[in-house]
């Protein structure tokens, strides 16, 4: 995951092109956030009374501040001068080289001849983000104009971690979507060093990008944004995967406007048999039953699906202010708290998603995802439509062409597009054997290229 700030996004900043697509509540302050489960959280929220059951409330505070979040690796960053006279970047620093010994450079090299796509075949043109195994870059296809993430990740940290099931996990999963609301993976290689990760590039801003810089979502967009991520989730768990870290910053926007669901980095394939013990997502989207360390299955998913749609009707999650602890009793005993602007269809969507007990959750019956497809908040989505993209979006996102990066973080895009220096990795065989991927032609893709 990368972890971005982001301040001084008020009301004072919201643009024409969106105002007919927001709701503002009176009074908006700036909007920020808490971190990543890793990191502490800042105690800005005033306590949540402690209630047993769902209720709706008239009364509702301003959204608060909230600086730090979370992001997926593929988030938000400025936008290329087509004037900027781009030099031949490498994603080795001199150092690097001048570490390795030619044996080392050698040994890196005939792992890339092995490979349908080499590290050569590529351009780097800009860092759109950073994690804790490296970097995400903007690229190139050489010989070509296509453009692509390259999520590039440092094998010697990735063991340091014991995460290299993880990392084969995120390869395989992507292999096996193809989704409309999905990004796809591309292509997949290594070096002696890296591992490489080829993706769409999806420049439309991250929605916890454009929520927090704009504001809230009227129900009609946010019914339409939501209906593309019931229909991305729903696909993932009929191919036998949870994604298990749904949040705004794992949600981007294409420039024609649709969402993509990113980061699998935390995804999981189960049966309908498999149950999960570990502690796993960003805190304020976490389900009870994960908070508890119960074991949970893909009905943590709609819960988090909850999450997103509360947060984009209201401006910020329920469950917020204080630290891990704090948050998590709230997770476990507070009541959620719904304004009496959303609609009584949204109130009972909300309900159901927010359902504490995982097996009473819309979604959890035998029914699955189609209990949700057919609630009546969605009544006005053909779903077929939707799939074939051809309800289109009232809101698209300001982008200047396929180059361009202006809905991501400057303190990225300013970044120099080198590596950092990378130590050998320790292990005895190679666990990351049979990484290589090039993705095969789809109806899909063929559609979008």
């Amino acid at each position: 995951m990368v972890s971005s700030q982001l301040s001084g996004l008020s009301k004072n900043r919201v643009q024409g092109t969106f105002q007919n697509q927001l709701l503002l509540p009176s009074g908006l302050p700036d909007v920020p956030r808490s971190d990543f489960t890793e990191f502490e959280f800042t105690d800005v929220f005033g306590p949540l009374s402690v209630q047993p059951a769902l209720e709706a409330s008239s009364e509702y505070g301003d959204p608060a501040v909230i600086y730090n979040r979370s992001h997926s690796l593929l988030g938000p960053t400025t936008c290329v001068s087509p004037s900027l006279n781009l030099s031949k970047p490498t994603l080795y620093e001199s150092e690097d080289l001048k570490k390795h010994d030619s044996s080392d450079h050698a040994s890196e090299s005939s792992v890339l001849e092995e490979q349908g796509v080499r590290l050569e075949d590529f351009e780097v043109l800009k860092v759109v983000g950073q994690g804790a195994f490296g970097k995400v870059y903007q690229v190139r296809r050489r010989g070509s104009s296509e453009i692509y993430a390259m999520k590039v990740m440092r094998k010697d940290k990735v063991m340091e971690k014991n995460h290299a099931e993880y990392m084969k996990s995120e390869r395989d999963i992507l292999t096996k979507v193809d989704h409309p609301f999905i990004v796809q993976l591309r292509y997949s290689f290594q070096t002696k060093y890296r591992l490489y990760l080829v993706l769409d590039f999806i420049n439309g801003g991250h929605l916890f990008f454009q929520l927090y810089r704009q504001g809230l979502f009227r129900e009609d967009l946010a019914r339409l944004y939501t209906a593309e991520i019931v229909s991305a989730v729903s696909h993932l768990h009929a191919n036998g995967i949870m994604h298990r870290d749904l949040k705004p910053e794992n949600i981007l926007l294409g420039a024609d406007g649709h969402v993509m669901l990113t980061d699998f980095g935390l995804a999981k394939q189960f049966d309908e048999n498999t149950r999960s013990n570990s502690m796993c997502g960003t805190l304020e989207y976490m389900s009870p039953e994960i908070v508890q360390g119960r074991n949970h299955n893909k009905a943590a998913d709609w819960w988090s699906v909850g999450i997103l749609l509360y947060e984009m009707l209201i401006g910020k999650p329920p469950f917020i202010g204080g630290n891990r602890q704090k948050i998590q009793q709230k997770i476990i005993k507070d009541k959620i708290k719904l304004p009496a602007f959303l609609s009584s269809e949204a109130h009972s969507l909300l309900k159901g998603l927010l359902q504490k007990d995982a097996n009473k959750r819309l979604g959890s019956g035998p029914n699955g995802s189609e209990e949700i497809k057919g609630h009546r908040w969605f009544k006005t989505i053909n779903w077929k439509k939707l799939d074939a993209r051809e309800i289109r979006p009232s809101f698209l996102p300001q982008v200047a062409g396929k180059h361009c990066v202006a809905n991501f973080e400057e303190r990225w895009t300013n970044m120099p597009v080198v590596d950092s220096p990378a130590a050998s990795p320790k292990f005895g065989e190679n666990p990351f054997e049979d990484f290589s991927y090039v993705r095969p032609s789809s109806p899909f893709l063929k559609r979008n290229a």
